[in-house]
C-alpha cells in the first residue's frame, strides 16, 4: 500500500521558485494522481488509470506540475524493474500548505508498476498462457503414448524411431484424427528442446505452398548439416495436399537429394491430390475417424479438468456431430461449455446450429401427413425461428428415410429426388424452391404408397 508522511517523502520540490499560478497547477495534478490512487485502491483499477493519466496530461503543462508527474514515472520505472524491493512504497511531493507556511505531504500513484505487480501477484505468466489456450491445443498429446488411436501405426513408427531408421512419411485422412500431433511427438521423443528449433522445420503448406518455397527455405534448410547434433534433420509439411503441381515436382528432387541428412512427413487430407511421384517415395500411414470408444474417454478427461457440466446426452450429442474429429469435438465442447453453462444435447445442437432430432421427426411428419401449404409454413417457421440450413435438414432427413419402414420402389425414388436436391443446394440454388421440391417429393412419396396399399 502506498503511504505518505512528512519524514518519508522521497521526492522534495522547492515551492519557493515557483509563481501562483504553477503553484495552482502542481496542485491540480496531485489531486488528480491522489484521485487516481484511491480509485485504485477501492478496486476501481480502470477509472484510476485514466484518472492518473489526465494528472500526468496536466502535469507537462508548468515546470512545477511536469516534476510531479515526472517523479512518479521515475518511481514507477524503478518499481517495474525490480530496483525498489520494499512492499510499502512511499512517494510524496511536498507542496506549500494552505497558509504559506511548512509543507503537506501528497500522494504520488506509481500507478503502472502498482497493476504490474498486482497480476503478478495473482497469477504466474506461464499459468494464464496455460489457462488462456484453447482447448485443442490446451490438451494436444504430447507424446505417442498420450496418443488415443491407431496404435497399430503409432507401434509401427516408434519400431522405426527405436532402431533409428525412420524413412520419408505421408500420413493422409480426414481432419482431427490426430496426424499433426503424431508427428509432432515424434519429433519430440527425436529432439531435445534446445535442438528442436535448429532440426525441425515445420511449414503449413497451406500458406507458402509455392515452388519458391521449396527452392528456398526447405532447400537451405535440408542441405546444411548441423554441426553438434548427429543424426537427421526433420521437415513437416502439412496440408501437403494445397502445394501446387510444381512445388511437388521440385520437392520430389530435394527429397532424392538429401535423403542422408533430413527425413521429409508430408501429411494431407486428400492422397489423391499428392503426384504419385511423392507418394512412391514415402511410407503411407491412413488415420482414419476415431471410433466413440476411443473419443468418449478423452472427453471425458478434459470434462473432468475443465469442470464442465455435461449430460449423458450432451457427450452422445458431441460424439455424434464431431463424426470422429476429435478438434471438432472438442471446440463443440468449448463453445458450448462458454456459451451455455451446461452441455447437454439440446444446448449442442443449439451451439452449432443443427437440427434437433425432434424437429427431424416434426418435419418428417409434417411433410408425409399435412397438405403441401401446412407442411411448408411449418418448416419455413421452424428455420427461420432456429437459423436451420436446408442441407443440414436434407443430411437428417436420409437417415430417417432409411429407418422408416417404406416399400423399395418408394424408397429408390425418394432418395433419388433427395440426391438432385443435395446436389442443386451445392451449386447454390434458393433455398425455398428447394424446400417446396422436397417437400413434393414427400407429398409423390406419400400417393404411391397409398396407391401400392
Amino acid at each position: 500500500m502506498l503511504t505518505g508522511g512528512g519524514q518519508a517523502c522521497r521526492f522534495g520540490l522547492d515551492s519557493g521558485s515557483f509563481s501562483a499560478s504553477e503553484r495552482a497547477t502542481e496542485q491540480a495534478v496531485e489531486a488528480e494522481l491522489e484521485e487516481g490512487w484511491r480509485l485504485a485502491a477501492s478496486g476501481n483499477l480502470a477509472t484510476g488509470a485514466l484518472a492518473t493519466d489526465r494528472g500526468r496530461d496536466q502535469g507537462r503543462k508548468s515546470e512545477a506540475g511536469h516534476q510531479v508527474s515526472r517523479r512518479s514515472d521515475l518511481r514507477a520505472r524503478k518499481l517495474s524493474t525490480g530496483e525498489t524491493k520494499s512492499r510499502e512504497i512511499r512517494v510524496c511531493a511536498r507542496t506549500p500548505s494552505a497558509a504559506g507556511v511548512g509543507s503537506r505531504p501528497v500522494l504520488v500513484a506509481v500507478f503502472p508498476a502498482l497493476l504490474g505487480l498486482r497480476a503478478m501477484e495473482q497469477q504466474p505468466p506461464a499459468v494464464a498462457k496455460i489457462r488462456n489456450l484453447p482447448w485443442v491445443e490446451k490438451y494436444r498429446p504430447q507424446t505417442l503414448n498420450d496418443l488415443i488411436s491407431h496404435q497399430d501405426i503409432l507401434s509401427t513408427i516408434q519400431k522405426f524411431i527405436s532402431e533409428d531408421r525412420l524413412p520419408h512419411l505421408l500420413l493422409y485422412g480426414p481432419p482431427g484424427t490426430g496426424k499433426t500431433s503424431t508427428i509432432l511427438a515424434c519429433a519430440k521423443q527425436l529432439y531435445k528442446d534446445k535442438e528442436f528449433n535448429s532440426m525441425v522445420l515445420e511449414l503449413n503448406a497451406s500458406d507458402d505452398r509455392g515452388i519458391d518455397i521449396v527452392r528456398g527455405p526447405i532447400l537451405s534448410f535440408a542441405s546444411t548439416r548441423t554441426i553438434f547434433k548427429k543424426g537427421f534433420k526433420l521437415v513437416i509439411l502439412d496440408e501437403a495436399d494445397a502445394m501446387t503441381q510444381d512445388a511437388q515436382n521440385a520437392l520430389r528432387r530435394v527429397i532424392e537429394k538429401f535423403t542422408e541428412n533430413t527425413r521429409f512427413c508430408l501429411i494431407c487430407n486428400y492422397l489423391s491430390k499428392i503426384i504419385p511421384a511423392l507418394q512412391s517415395r514415402c511410407t503411407r500411414f491412413r488415420f482414419g475417424p476415431l471410433t466413440p470408444e476411443l473419443m468418449v474417454p478423452r472427453l471425458e478427461h478434459v470434462v473432468q479438468e475443465e469442470k464442465v457440466d455435461i449430460s449423458e446426452d450432451g457427450m452422445k450429442a458431441l460424439v455424434t456431430l464431431s463424426t470422429g474429429d476429435m478438434r471438432r469435438a472438442l471446440n463443440i465442447l468449448q463453445s458450448t461449455n462458454m456459451a451455455f453453462g451446461k452441455v447437454t444435447e439440446e444446448t449442442v445442437y443449439t451451439c452449432t446450429g443443427h437440427p434437433l432430432k425432434s424437429d427431424i421427426a416434426n418435419i418428417l411428419d409434417w411433410m408425409l401427413n399435412l397438405d403441401f401449404t401446412t407442411a411448408y409454413r411449418n418448416i419455413m417457421e421452424l428455420k427461420t425461428l432456429k437459423g436451420l440450413a436446408l442441407h443440414d435438414i436434407l443430411t437428417e432427413i436420409h437417415l430417417f428415410v432409411h429407418r422408416v419402414d417404406f416399400p423399395s420402389s418408394v424408397r429408390i425414388h425418394l432418395l433419388t429426388k433427395m440426391a438432385d436436391i443435395e446436389y442443386r443446394l451445392s451449386v447454390g440454388t434458393n433455398e425455398k424452391i428447394q424446400l417446396s421440391s422436397l417437400i413434393a417429393a414427400f407429398q409423390v412419396t406419400r400417393d404411391l404408397i397409398v396407391a401400392e396399399a
